[in-house]
């Protein structure tokens, strides 16, 4: 198949020293790069690995509205607001 393609300036860099080092034509260099990775992009992805983390249980909350900074930052001092 013949097409027109645009590469980015930073790709064709990459290709022109590829084809300096290899010494291979343009059409096998971007063949190959294409053909990797459209395998790699059409490869089932692997599966996260879970973590779990034990709960622990931290007692009750020490003020009664978190949102009250001034009462939070006075707790965390052992200050009273009355």
């Amino acid at each position: 198949m013949r097409t027109t393609l645009t590469l980015d300036e930073d790709l064709a860099a990459l290709i022109g020293r590829i084809r300096r080092e290899r010494g291979i034509a343009l059409k096998t260099i971007v063949n190959e790069a294409i053909r990797r990775g459209l395998q790699q992009m059409a490869a089932p992805q692997e599966s996260k690995r879970t973590i779990k983390t034990k709960s622990v249980a931290l007692g009750d909350c020490l003020v009664g509205n978190i949102d009250d900074v001034a009462e939070v930052l006075a707790n965390a001092e052992e200050e009273s607001l009355r």
